[in-house]
């Protein structure tokens, strides 16, 4: 379903309906809003061609963090769109025009076979064509008004954007995860990611709370598709994020303290979506939430390691 001429890509990211990617047309012009990894950027063309459109009128690639399921295919995705300019948040910029150290840093957790399997060989963009995007900036998509907003939390050099128009927010990693595997009769269900390195649960509240402020009718997470009902979800999210520092403050001298943490946090998930009227078992719940479960302990570990700051 496209509404305000907001189309959600699935990138094909690990899974089905996993990761988004969004491409807006306005008056005969795009903006993509993150763009997923390499091996996404067939989707992402296909959009436009589903769209009606082609390269040449995309004007703008808006990332919300540089983080690689949202950013590592925006050098292959810029090199087929020759009018567009990339917009990021200033502490991202360089990692777009040197993607050098966002590949040896996630290739020292991963391997180079992983890396290469799951994203690719990540591209520089062309420090011309970088657009940086301090708080309050706006992109203008031939006459709609798309905000970027600065909204640390998950991560420093993350900002969501605010379509003006549509009234909805493209909230990244900011506004927490929601899989529609876990969808009931209650609703959606929707959690927090701390994944490393840089979770701050005061910033994160304070950004979650900002985007509320703006009354948005829906909000378009990265993982994944278009939410309503947001107060609710806010809420849940509040919740959440406090329940997991407690989770992390609790295992904090532990010596055996990751492990702590996994089991801990599955624990905390369990128990929540049985709430929410999931009636999946333990070992479904580690095949949708394992990998989250561990970045999130990992998230928790670096935080505590930093003294609680992000």
């Amino acid at each position: 379903m496209t509404l305000h001429g907001i189309h959600v890509i699935d990138t094909g990211f690990v899974r089905p309906r996993f990761d988004a990617a969004y491409l807006i047309v306005h008056d005969g012009g795009g903006a993509f809003i993150d763009c997923g990894t390499n091996h996404s950027v067939p989707r992402l063309l296909e959009a436009l061609g589903d769209a009606g459109m082609d390269a040449s009128q995309v004007d703008w690639l808006i990332l919300t963090h540089v983080h690689l399921d949202h950013a590592g295919g925006a050098g292959e995705l810029m090199a087929h769109l020759p009018n567009a300019r990339l917009v990021v948040h200033p502490r991202g910029a360089r990692h777009m025009i040197d993607p050098s150290q966002l590949w040896a840093g996630a290739m020292a957790v991963y391997g180079e076979d992983v890396m290469e399997k799951a994203y690719g060989r990540l591209r520089p963009v062309s420090a011309e064509r970088v657009v940086e995007a301090p708080d309050g900036h706006i992109v203008d998509l031939r006459g709609r008004r798309l905000r970027c907003l600065d909204t640390p939390g998950h991560a420093r050099h993350h900002l969501a954007v605010y379509d003006e128009q549509a009234n909805v927010c493209f909230t990244g990693d900011t506004f927490g995860l929601s899989y529609r595997e876990f969808d009931t009769a209650q609703g959606l269900f929707i959690l927090p990611t701390t994944t490393p390195v840089q979770f701050d649960p005061e910033a994160l509240h304070a950004s979650i709370e900002r985007l509320l402020a703006l009354k948005p009718e829906a909000m378009y997470l990265t993982h994944f598709g278009r939410v309503e009902n947001v107060e609710r979800l806010a809420g849940k999210l509040h919740e959440m994020i406090d329940a997991m520092v407690a989770i992390a403050l609790e295992a904090e001298d532990s010596p055996g303290r990751h492990a702590q943490l996994v089991l801990a946090l599955t624990g905390l998930y369990a128990t929540r979506t049985a709430e929410h009227g999931w009636h999946g078992n333990r070992d479904e719940l580690m095949h949708w939430l394992g990998t989250d479960i561990e970045l999130n302990a990992q998230g928790l570990g670096v935080w505590l390691d930093r003294g609680r700051k992000a």
